[in-house]
């Protein structure tokens, strides 16, 4: 089977994700940057804030290996605030630098529609973006499927190229999946979205190329 390391950098939401990745390859938890630099893949989960992800990076020594293998083009898959680290800014209780591989930046929801709630905790439907899901970890996912989010961020790319999946809440659309070559992210929990989560999960691990 395929190895995956989960990114493990100090934030919560670990065990459902190791479930989930476990049905489709040897997924294993990791703080160890020797076990990213063989990983056949990874997996940057998170709930928590920007900043604090970015240091659970730096104080494991974490954020260069991290890099070296998106350098060298293995998948990788962030997760929530995963996600979020994966742009360049964030802008949770001041403003820190990501890890810089999608550019753009990560800002608080802007004034909602009445009674739309932040942190927003809900299932939302997702629409492509400007591009087709063909061969993306959303392939044969159908159009407005709904998935699980708790975010009060949104990923705010800075080429459209890179948004793959959007979606609606309080009266706006915002970005919901990102992709730039093999890195992809999701502000929503594939791990909690049910059997559509688990056809992303599998369709990421599809992406690893075989032996």
């Amino acid at each position: 089977m395929k190895n995956v390391s989960i990114v493990d950098y100090g934030v919560g939401n670990l065990y459902s994700l190791h479930k989930a990745l476990k049905k489709y390859a040897n997924a294993s938890l990791t703080e160890e940057a020797d076990e990213l630099l063989n990983a056949d893949a990874l997996v940057l989960p998170g709930d928590g804030a920007f900043h604090a992800g970015m240091e659970g990076l730096r104080v494991r020594g974490l954020r260069e290996p991290l890099l070296s293998r998106i350098r060298q083009g293995i998948p990788v898959l962030g997760i929530c605030l995963g996600a979020q680290i994966l742009l360049s800014k964030g802008f949770e209780f001041g403003a820190w630098d990501g890890l810089g591989i999608i550019p753009g930046n990560v800002e608080k929801f802007p004034p909602l529609a009445p009674g739309a709630k932040v942190p927003h905790i809900n299932w939302s439907p997702i629409a492509p973006g400007d591009g087709s899901w063909k061969n993306t970890i959303l392939d044969g996912i159908p159009q407005r499927t709904h998935v699980y989010f708790v975010h009060s961020y949104i990923l705010n790319p800075e080429n459209p190229d890179h948004i793959l999946a959007v979606t609606e809440y309080g009266g706006m659309k915002f970005c919901s999946a990102v992709r730039m070559d093999n890195v992809y992210g999701c502000q929503f929990h594939p791990e909690k979205s049910g059997n559509a989560g688990l056809r992303i999960i599998e369709n990421f691990i599809r992406l690893i190329p075989s032996l």
